[in-house]
């Protein structure tokens, strides 16, 4: 089946699962790229490394502990009542994401002719024995709106991506760094936590209306637990310590009223809890002289591509307003090894999805390493919902394998549910030019939508026999009426008639 024959879109108004039961296979296909054609599953693997996921609440609007693994519970801000921590202890190796938004409640250090305010963000660790445990770190980074600013005009699209590109906003700017295994230089490269002590790992300011991201990647020679931290802005470490001491929870939980929901999976509340998995590997071969290559990256329960390869890793724990998975993957490397069979010119393009109801939006800002026999080669990339973009161009060698590997750091400045595909270059071509030409066609639509076309003579009469014809020169007189027999009704009307002279008189 041709591929410029089958509808972009057709899961608009029914679920994936729904729709296995009530589609043809072929219909999966609600990327324009791939309609007519068919994914295929990479049925990867995450590793077991523990990772605290701190990012609910993501709009933090006061100071207090955003998530704690250590035993016990803390007091909510809305309701006055104790939340049950998400109980966890680290040993080994471990990773850690945090990813906040600052909008306080006191509008006055929102900014504008005013300061901003600014939040301190703090990773802490405690040790619960009675022997000193160390943390080394290997890799990671934390970044704020600050240092890692965002400029969104000129960010979409595939450009090459420099060696500090810090204009990517902080979540890409971090990604980064992982993605290159190097720990930022303001970050330590080990930590000791006394016997029953406490330190605080690293910190961050947030400023109002600004982002923190942080990613660290790490291994201990004995437990601990972790927690994040909200305070007014301090480097003071006694004071942070306290904030976690306080069993006070920063304010910004809008989810614990929908608890059901997150049950029923009717919203997703994003994660505040430990996922395992840090990690996912995936290798396929394909010959693509059988057809393109489509296959899901980052793919969910919602977009998988009619696959049913749902690459979301499970929570160890999580605090009651989270997730209950962790399906933004946030921080996770992602390693895919494309096994390619064939010749001659194809591209590496990637794709979001159409989201029916919503208006287009930026599906994902962060940064992808590719590696080809050729070599390799770091692009960012800016791509909106319903949009494909090639990533690179490939030149096939016929009678041997192709390996192309696709690695990225996942980002928090994206929407997961990605399809990764494999085309000849004509194919996109096309696919360009067809909607180019809707882009044009809805142009000339939207000019004509306010013109009033008034016709040179108007329209002819239209006669049906309950209408009769009006001759040019004007109706025909009325006929006569016969004046009535009886002399009182004749007398009668005549005196009326003189009555109604009168009244038009005055």
């Amino acid at each position: 089946m041709s591929f410029s024959r089958v509808p972009a879109l057709v899961l608009t108004c029914v679920s994936v699962a729904a729709a296995e039961t009530l589609v043809s296979p072929a219909a999966f296909a609600y990327v324009a790229l791939m309609a007519g054609q068919r994914a295929r599953a990479l049925n990867g693997t995450f590793n077991n490394v523990p990772v605290l996921h701190s990012n609910q609440p993501e709009i933090v609007t006061g100071p207090g502990i955003l998530v704690n693994t250590a035993r016990g519970s803390s007091i909510a801000a809305e309701t006055k009542r104790p939340l049950r921590n998400p109980v966890y202890t680290f040993n080994g190796e471990f990773g850690v994401h945090m990813h906040h938004k600052y909008y306080p409640d006191d509008r006055s250090k929102l900014g504008g002719r005013r300061a901003r305010g600014l939040l301190t963000l703090a990773l802490i660790a405690s040790n619960p024995t009675g022997n000193p445990v160390t943390l080394k770190f290997d890799r990671g980074s934390v970044k704020n709106s600050f240092e890692a600013p965002y400029h969104p005009n000129n960010l979409m699209g595939v450009k090459p991506l420099g060696k500090r590109p810090w204009n990517t906003g902080p979540g890409d700017a971090t990604s980064v760094q992982l993605l290159r295994q190097e720990l930022d230089r303001k970050l330590p490269s080990s930590i000791t936590i006394p016997p029953r002590g406490t330190k605080v790992v690293v910190s961050t300011v947030l400023p109002a209306r600004g982002i923190a991201n942080g990613l660290l990647h790490g291994r201990s020679n004995g437990p601990f637990t972790l927690a994040v931290v909200a305070a007014e802005e301090t480097k003071d470490e006694s004071q942070l310590i306290s904030v976690l001491r306080s069993g006070q929870l920063a304010p910004g939980r809008i989810y614990l009223n929908r608890i059901r929901d997150i049950r029923l999976g009717r919203v997703f509340s994003r994660v505040a809890g430990v996922a395992l998995g840090d990690s996912y590997r995936a290798s396929i071969h394909h010959d693509l002289r059988q057809g393109p290559l489509h296959v899901p990256l980052t793919s969910t329960q919602r977009h998988n591509f009619g696959t049913r390869d749902v690459q979301v890793n499970p929570l160890a724990t999580r605090m009651i307003d989270s997730a209950l998975n962790n399906i933004g993957t946030y921080g996770v490397r992602y390693d895919v090894t494309l096994n390619l069979s064939g010749s001659g010119p194809h591209q590496l393009v990637m794709s979001h999805p159409v989201v029916s109801g919503k208006k287009t939006f930026t599906a994902f800002r962060g940064s992808i390493r590719i590696e080809t026999p050729e070599g390799y080669q770091e692009v960012h990339v800016g791509l909106r919902s319903g949009e494909s973009l090639a990533l690179s161009d490939l030149n096939l060698t016929p009678g041997q394998a192709n390996p192309v590997k696709v690695s990225l750091v996942y980002p928090a400045d994206a929407t997961p549910g990605h399809l990764l595909s494999v085309v000849p270059v004509q194919q996109l071509a096309m696919l360009r030019r067809r909607q180019e030409r809707q882009q044009q066609a809805k142009k000339r639509l939207e000019s004509q939508k306010g013109r009033k076309v008034v016709p040179k003579h108007p329209p002819p009469q239209i006669h049906s026999k309950k209408t009769p014809i009006v001759p040019a020169g004007g109706p025909p007189p009325m006929p006569a009426l016969r004046a009535p027999a009886d002399p009182k009704t004749r007398d009668a009307i005549r005196n009326q008639q003189m009555w109604l002279r009168q009244l038009q008189g005055r």
